[in-house]
């Protein structure tokens, strides 16, 4: 396809990013550490973490796992939310040439024993809030070594108080028993007595097992090198360069660090530039998350669509001084311009929409920081990025046609952990992936997601998009939040279910399809309506149509 894209980049931006920088992750760090050495990395409840110390920590976590015995490419898996933990034993494990495992805290025992199974992880991190998970499925994995950390380990004299609280008071940590277990602070002793000997890794080399989220099947690991990833963080890096300012940025990560899109773009992306990281252990508790905007003067978030609502709807969010905001970056889901809006009016800056892939490391595309209005497009390709809209047969579609959008690049995964199958499945022979999602690009080369292609729902052979049908009821005042799919209807094949959380109890059934009315064609208007205390979400707060469709499902007559 015609690069036609280009024409729309702002001005100073490169086509091609040309040759990488550093030839690993630990090269990056080393350099940002180097380069910002006594300004704080991480801050994690108050606490901060500089770039010198997060050097000293993560090279004493390295020199322990090479203490024990574990090498280049050996798999280390990390299970805790964000703290200062997190990012001491993901550099030191990317230092010693392992490749990371990232894991949800909050897996179920038969999700966590697939993934160690499938990574073959031979290490484990793992905060004591979840050490009894670890402990059900330990036997029946390749686990070796078990470090077990405390919410409050690197926090100083305060992380005794937050260690009560959580231990004591709130009664977060159920009985675990692991005898083989070591402490964090006990391993970052020993490695800092043996000293840590670094060994070469380079740009192919594997960094990250990323699991998909399996929420459409079994989760696979994306692989990920290191040349992926730092080819994204330099595409996104060029690509925000002109607004940003190395050394000064205060980024917000409430979006967990071992979710591939805080990872690159928060973790890494700005480490880079040596902004400091405020770190968000329970973004789901809104207002407390409100109290700690407060607090700092930050510059940069990121998050989800549901998690703008969220903040938009606490009733002190609005009272914050967004006056240091420069960038708010929406992504992992579709942003809809109900909550986009609102964003701008509350903040007076714009929610810029992007889009990427966990096999994608993750950004494809990204709209241009000068955008002053939301447009629902997802932005442009970035640079070294190709784009291809096709249909089923592979084939390129014509003008702005909707089909599947495919991408190339050196962000894109050589494929799944041993699953050649599923690997060749999801590539073209010419090298694009196919993403799953429908869109299409408008004579400017602004690329517009339509929906996800497993989520579009039939009605009588017309195509009906869940993401369009839901910002059109999200755009009512009563309506908090919203999911749409498809359910068996005996006469279309298919009909349009939409669950809701009101903000308006009173708002009722028929009210909102006469909404829908207003703005939808007649097919495309939801038949069925559920009202709904709160809808399922995954670990970063996207909406989980599937798990809606599957308690449909199982609630149907028989």
């Amino acid at each position: 396809m015609e690069k036609i894209w280009l024409k729309s980049y702002p001005e100073g931006i490169p086509a091609e990013i040309g040759p990488l920088a550093e030839s690993s992750l630990g090269e990056l760090m080393d350099k940002a550490c180097r380069r910002h050495a006594d300004q704080t990395a991480y801050l994690s409840m108050g606490i901060g973490l500089s770039y010198a110390e997060l050097d000293r920590q993560s090279a004493a976590f390295a020199g322990w796992l090479q203490s024990i015995g574990i090498g280049k490419g050996a798999r280390v898996a990390l299970m805790m939310p964000n703290l200062l933990q997190y990012p001491v034993c993901m550099f030191g494990a990317l230092r010693a040439g392992c490749v990371v495992v990232n894991c949800n805290p909050l897996y179920t025992p038969r999700e966590l024993e697939h993934q160690m199974r499938d990574s073959g992880a031979e290490v484990m991190v793992v905060v004591e809030n979840f050490a009894h998970t670890v402990e059900q499925i330990l036997p029946r994995t390749s686990l070796r070594h078990v470090v077990v950390t405390s919410m409050g380990e690197m926090l100083g004299p305060k992380g005794l108080l937050v260690n009560l609280l959580v231990r004591h008071v709130r009664k977060l940590v159920p009985p675990w028993r692991i005898p083989a277990a070591v402490r964090l602070g006990a391993a970052l002793a020993t490695g800092r007595r043996n000293g840590f000997r670094a060994p070469t890794v380079g740009l192919d080399d594997l960094a990250f097992l990323q699991y998909t989220g399996g929420t459409t099947g079994v989760a696979k690991g994306a692989m990920l090198s290191h040349g992926n990833i730092i080819a994204n963080v330099t595409q996104a890096g060029l690509w925000i360069s002109k607004s940003v300012n190395e050394g000064g940025e205060w980024v917000v990560t409430a979006l967990p660090l071992y979710h591939i899109f805080a990872l690159t773009a928060n973790c890494l992306m700005f480490m880079r530039l040596g902004a400091t990281n405020l770190l968000i252990a329970d973004p789901r508790n809104i207002p407390g998350l409100v109290k700690e905007l407060g607090r700092h003067p930050f510059s940069i978030i990121t998050g989800v669509n549901t998690l703008f609502n969220a903040l938009l709807h606490d009733e002190h969010f609005a009272t914050l001084d967004f006056s240091r905001l420069k960038v708010t970056l929406g992504g992992g889901m579709a942003v809809q311009k109900p909550v986009a809006d609102r964003w701008h009016e509350v903040t007076g800056k714009p929610l810029i929409q992007a889009y990427g892939l966990t096999e994608t490391s993750p950004a494809v595309t990204i709209n241009p920081l000068y955008i002053d209005a939301f447009t629902g497009s997802i932005g442009l390709p970035l640079p070294s990025t190709e784009i291809s809209i096709r249909n089923d047969a592979g084939d390129e579609v014509a003008g702005t046609l909707p089909g599947e959008l495919c991408v190339r690049g050196p962000q894109v995964t050589r494929g799944y952990w041993q699953r050649a199958d599923e690997t060749t499945a999801v590539f073209h022979a010419d090298g694009f992936l196919r993403t799953g999602d429908i869109g299409y690009i408008d004579d400017q080369g602004f690329i517009f997601l339509v929906d996800r292609k497993k989520d579009m729902i039939l009605v009588s052979g017309f195509n009906v998009y869940p993401n369009e049908v839901e910002e059109v009821v999200a755009g009512h005042p009563g309506v908090r939040e919203v999911a749409a799919i498809g359910v068996p209807d005996e006469r279309s094949g298919e009909a349009v279910k939409i669950f809701v959380v009101r903000n308006d109890p009173s708002l009722t059934a028929e009210a909102l399809i006469a909404h829908c009315r207003t703005q939808l064609t007649s097919y495309k208007v939801p038949r069925h309506v559920e009202f709904r205390d709160d809808l399922p979400k995954s670990n970063v707060g996207k909406v989980l149509r599937r798990a809606l469709k599957d308690a449909t499902a199982a609630s149907a007559p028989r």
